[in-house]
């Protein structure tokens, strides 16, 4: 005797989450290399180096060419040198992972160095850094859902050499699996990481070399550092002054939520700048699983509540909805503009403010809404959000045991898709 039951997931987002699965199965497989951390000896001329301080609540991996997993650790530090290829065999925007190892610096993104450090010796490294850098700034960047480490880690390094942003550079990475079928996972691992987040950002405002600290989270991450910054505020009785500029780019927040969030951050706040899609597919999947509540980076700011709450909250929006690039789901759009990380990391860098009502990239390449008379942030805090790994080749090796669930049963996967501690960087005893 069968039974029915009801459709798990609806059928627009059933849809949308088999062409996202087809789309890194029809990608193929080429450039998918495990142990690509692992420091390599050879160099070429013309290539250029970004060296950044890593935060990570990643448990440790034995795989000297993995370092950090995808599993739950206790807050750790390391200091890594990427090798990008030179300017002339590579697409500004793109991060151009090797095919087979070692990797070769004329061609591929490579790793020359990596210092595991403790707490102690990493803030003395940064300390000493940001004492050499005009303005001593600092940008934190946050990465999103489905990110294994060294996404996080070769992205960021891109993002840093194509803005030409004089920063220094701290990845705050967190536990992800690094596939589209861990989104319960990461979502919980984002929450596990709060507390991190905001002892690395207390250590930052209380080093007395540092001038100010930019922070740019994507996604889900934003999820860690809004929660972190709520905390810090409660904390504080305000946000310190030294964490100038907060830019939330395509957030997978309730929309409700962040109006919570935000009103607990009394006292001081940092400028916040939100970049919003309203035809960001993601975010679209993510609002049906999350009940059909307004994801925060997909609203329209040009309505209510939103245009009036914005304007008075003083955040400058940012309305890329017009934008186009290569990524098919729009939750990257910055990743696939190289302009755009050219331009704005330009501006920024020479104190350039963006209050133009559109800036002109082609035809209308980004419409700025809101109160846009409002100055946008500084060091290069809106340079680029990090691409969303359902398209990126280091996903597709996660599917290889999920395959046969894609057909007939892609609801019942995507339904699991929805089903949705730490020891902090200084020990305080408090939970997450």
């Amino acid at each position: 005797m069968s039974t029915s039951r009801k459709d798990p997931m609806p059928p627009a987002a059933r849809r949308l989450f088999a062409t996202a699965a087809a789309a890194i199965l029809v990608a193929g497989c080429a450039g998918d290399v495990r142990g690509v951390l692992a420091p390599v000896a050879a160099s070429a001329p013309g290539t250029s180096r970004v060296t950044m301080l890593v935060a990570t609540t990643r448990a440790a991996d034995a795989d000297a060419g993995i370092l950090f997993n995808g599993e739950r650790g206790r807050p750790a530090f390391a200091e890594m040198t990427i090798s990008l290829p030179p300017d002339a065999r590579r697409t500004i925007g793109e991060v151009q992972w090797p095919s087979r190892l070692p990797g070769n610096p004329e061609t591929d993104f490579v790793t020359l160095k990596v210092d595991k450090l403790d707490l102690r010796t990493g803030l003395a490294r940064l300390h000493e850094r940001v004492s050499r850098v005009p303005k001593r700034r600092v940008m934190v960047f946050v990465h999103g859902f489905n990110n294994r480490f060294e996404d996080a880690v070769y992205r960021f390094a891109q993002i840093v050499h194509d803005s030409g942003a004089d920063v220094v550079p701290v990845l705050f990475t967190w536990p992800s699996r690094g596939s589209l079928f861990a989104y319960g996972y990461d979502r919980e691992s984002a929450t596990y990481s709060r507390n991190a987040l905001e002892e690395l950002l207390q250590g930052l405002a209380r080093d007395p070399a540092v001038g100010e600290v930019s922070l740019l989270a994507h996604s889900m991450g934003n999820w860690v550092a809004l929660e972190a910054l709520t905390q810090m505020a409660v904390r504080n009785r305000g946000i310190p002054p030294k964490i100038a500029s907060v830019m939330l780019a395509s957030p997978d927040v309730d929309a409700d939520v962040f109006r919570t969030q935000i009103a607990e951050m009394t006292g001081r706040r940092p400028k916040f700048t939100l970049f919003v899609s309203q035809d960001d597919r993601a975010l679209a999947l993510s609002r049906r699983v999350w009940g059909n509540k307004d994801r925060l980076g997909a609203v329209d700011p040009d309505v209510e509540p939103y245009k009036s709450e914005f304007e008075q909250l003083k955040i400058t929006v940012l309305n890329l909805t017009k934008l186009r690039t290569g990524d098919k789901l729009n939750h990257g759009k910055f990743a696939e503009s190289p302009e755009v990380v050219k331009l704005i990391g330009t501006r920024l860098v020479e104190g350039q403010p963006i209050t133009d009502s559109r800036v002109g990239l082609g035809d209308r390449l980004i419409e700025v809404t809101g109160n846009a008379a409002a100055a946008v942030g500084t060091a290069a805090g809106i340079v680029v959000s990090a691409p969303i790994a359902v398209v990126d080749p280091h996903a597709r090796r996660h599917l290889g045991d999920r395959v046969e669930h894609l057909g007939n049963n892609i609801q019942d996967t995507g339904s699991a898709v929805g089903d949705t501690v730490t020891a902090p960087f200084q020990s305080s005893g408090k939970q997450p």
